[in-house]
């Protein structure tokens, strides 16, 4: 990664970042240079690229898919879940599974019967 330039004075290779911002400054007293102006906390670009999620109804033909409070609360305290969930292939598969107007077709033929 290349050396930034100082955001505050443009001359001075950045040292430090604004903890909110995170705007590149060289010194304390670019940094108190600054603050003079509120800033803003960085958005990370993945939040920058949300979709929108397509609507449709969550009513369920088969009852025996919905969970009860109980088998939820198993699921959430699962660590066998939890560090399925750490993995990132599987977060981003979820997410298009999440975000797919099908999600059905995303279903290995053995899981939808």
């Amino acid at each position: 990664m290349a050396p930034r330039t100082c955001e505050v004075c443009k001359e001075a290779q950045s040292k430090y970042k604004c903890p909110i911002c995170l705007a590149p400054y060289c010194s304390l007293g670019c940094f108190k240079k600054h603050k003079e102006n509120p800033c803003k906390k960085s958005v990370p670009e993945e939040e920058l690229t949300v979709q929108k999620l397509p609507e449709r109804s969550y009513q369920v033909d088969e009852p025996n898919w919905v969970v009860d409070k109980e088998q939820f609360q198993s699921i959430v305290e699962s660590s066998e879940i939890l560090g399925a969930l750490k993995d990132g292939e599987l977060r981003k598969l979820i997410q298009k599974i999440d975000s797919s107007e099908k999600p059905e077709n995303y279903l290995s033929p053995i899981h939808r019967n």
